[in-house]
This record gives structure tokens, C-alpha cells and sequence, in this order.
């Protein structure tokens, strides 16, 4: 079964089709449709369903995390600009708020994995309240974290929240009222289907075994691990002996160069990705689809984290 990609920006929507020629995001359809169009009717029959799809790093990241094609899940990163400190600060009055028009989707299709990523700034993570508590009432599992690109060996900080929604955990641990308020419920089917034992606490909660805590400190190592394998790329492909990638675990940024900054210091880039210059054809676009794009080794890193729980 195809994916479907949602992405408005024309650029980035070629840049789609692009990608998905050449094979390296799973193949589909791209609607260039606003999400507020999109009904869910038009999501039948599809696998994966991309959100504000920019250039496929979503796609990139299931697949280096060895997310199947044909294995179900949506991603959705919403637009940061309300919440980002670089924006106007509007939060949920900007137009660009577009999380309740996801979450309608959400509700209406019922899909089984929801993954997505949001700025991580103070008003980012008011936001994300906001979407769990949502999530919540829908009987989703919500799951997040924190991370920075430099954590995947990235030349540069880009902290985002990563945030994970999972039906199956969400329905067999809460239990929702009439008005769609939730309250905990038996937990010996979500037990069962993750391998552990019925007996429970006192609370009717998760065994000692497999506390929440434990999930928890089990989850934090996984982020934190070694990933990929020390000595390899994002692809699995063996590092050359001896070099500084292979030492530092630097992965898809093995390569780069140092470019002097006007604060007395210098950063590494990617070779050849050239600074903003007027007159250059295509360069404010690729910069914006550059700039809106998640880093898909540290999507893949928390997907990876998410698939070993």
C-alpha cells in the first residue's frame, strides 16, 4: 500500500515526488492540499500518512529506524512558527495552529501510531500539554522527549520535543466515560499483550517488574544509547578505519567543514550547503525546506526507542 504525503509548499511538495521517484522515502501520493481540506475519506486505503510532510524526514526516519513501508503509522509535525521564539508569539490565535485540524483526522481515522515533533520552547511545551491531554481523551498512550540534533552527532542543537501517541496502550490502560473523560482502568490486557505478568500493585497498576519508572529509565537509556552501532553510519554502512566519524560516532555527519561565525567562533557544516546569497536561484527554498525538515537520525533514534518498548 502507497503512503500519502500532506504538503502545501509547492517546493517541497516536488521535492516529494523527487524523493519518492528515487526510492529513498517510501513510495505514495502527494496532496498539496491545506489539512484543513482533507477529509478522511481521502486517507483510505493508505499505509503511512505524512502530515506537514516537508521533505520526507519522517518517511527517512521510519525507515532508519527499520519502520517498514506497509507497517501503519502517521507523523505530523505541526507548524512551530506560533510557538517558536523566532515567531510572533500568536501560540494558538496564529492561523498556522493547525493541531486541532490534525487531531480531527486523528479522532475520525483512529490510527493505530501516531509520531510527531514540535519546537521546543516554553510555549512548545505548553502546547504539547495540550496535545496529550487531547490525545488522551481520545485513549492514546502519549509518550515524549527531548532531544537536540547534536545528540545524533548533528554540527548544530535544533532542540525539539518528540512525542509518540499508541492507540493499543492508550485503550487497554484507561478507560474513557461517556463524555470522554478518562480514568484508569484494568490494566491485565495491556499486561498480557506486552509480556507481563497479571499480578499487579495494590493501585491496580503495573507490577514492580516492569514499573512505569523502570519503562521510563528503560526508555531514557535506549535515547541515550549508542545508535547506530559504534563504527557505522545511519545506514549501517562500516565507517573507514581510524577515522574521527568512526571515533566520535558522528554517523551521517562525518563529513563537514569549519566556517567562521561572527560571535569569534566556528561551526561545522555540511560541505557545500551555501550561505543564503542574492541572486542565487532556488536558494531561499531549499534553505526553508532545510530549515522546516526534522533531522531524520534523531526521529529515527526515538522511533528506534519507542519499537524496542
Amino acid at each position: 500500500m502507497a503512503a500519502y504525503y500532506n504538503e502545501i509548499d509547492p517546493y517541497a511538495a516536488q521535492w516529494l515526488r523527487n524523493l519518492i521517484l528515487a526510492g529513498h522515502i517510501a513510495p505514495g501520493e502527494v496532496d498539496e492540499r491545506s489539512i484543513t481540506d482533507v477529509a478522511s475519506d481521502d486517507l483510505r486505503g493508505f499505509d503511512q500518512c505524512h502530515f506537514f510532510a516537508g521533505i520526507g524526514g519522517w518517511s527517512l526516519a521510519l525507515r532508519l529506524a527499520g519502520w517498514p513501508d506497509d507497517q501503519p503509522v502517521w507523523t505530523g509535525s505541526c507548524p512551530c512558527q506560533p510557538f517558536s521564539a523566532a515567531g510572533k508569539g500568536l501560540g494558538e490565535k496564529d492561523p498556522r495552529h493547525l493541531w486541532p485540524e490534525f487531531r480531527r483526522l486523528i479522532a475520525e481515522c483512529r490510527p493505530a501510531t501516531v509520531f510527531g515533533e514540535q519546537v521546543a520552547s516554553a510555549a512548545g511545551r505548553e502546547w504539547l500539554a495540550g496535545v496529550r491531554a487531547d490525545l488522551e481523551g481520545l485513549a492514546y498512550g502519549v509518550g515524549a522527549a527531548d532531544l537536540c540534533a547534536a545528540s545524533a552527532g548533528a554540527p548544530h542543537i535544533r532542540q525539539r520535543l518528540w512525542w509518540v501517541a499508541d492507540a493499543h496502550q492508550g485503550q487497554r490502560g484507561r478507560l474513557a466515560d461517556g463524555e470522554g473523560r478518562e480514568h484508569d482502568g484494568a490494566t491485565a490486557g495491556w499486561q498480557q499483550g506486552h509480556g507481563v505478568a497479571e499480578s499487579g500493585g495494590a493501585d491496580g497498576r503495573l507490577a514492580d517488574a516492569d514499573s512505569a519508572g523502570q519503562r521510563e529509565q528503560r526508555f531514557g537509556e535506549l535515547l541515550n544509547g549508542e545508535w547506530p552501532a559504534r563504527g557505522h553510519d545511519v545506514d549501517g554502512r562500516p565507517l573507514a578505519s581510524g577515522s574521527t566519524a568512526e571515533a566520535s560516532g558522528l554517523g551521517s555527519w562525518s563529513e563537514y567543514v569549519w566556517i567562521p561565525c561572527a560571535d569569534g567562533k566556528a561551526r561545522r557544516i555540511e560541505p557545500g550547503l551555501e550561505p543564503l546569497a542574492h541572486g542565487v536561484s532556488n536558494r531561499v527554498g531549499r534553505l526553508r525546506a532545510y530549515g522546516n525538515a526534522i533531522p531524520p537520525e534523531v526521529g529515527a533514534r526515538f522511533i528506534g526507542a519507542v519499537m524496542e518498548i
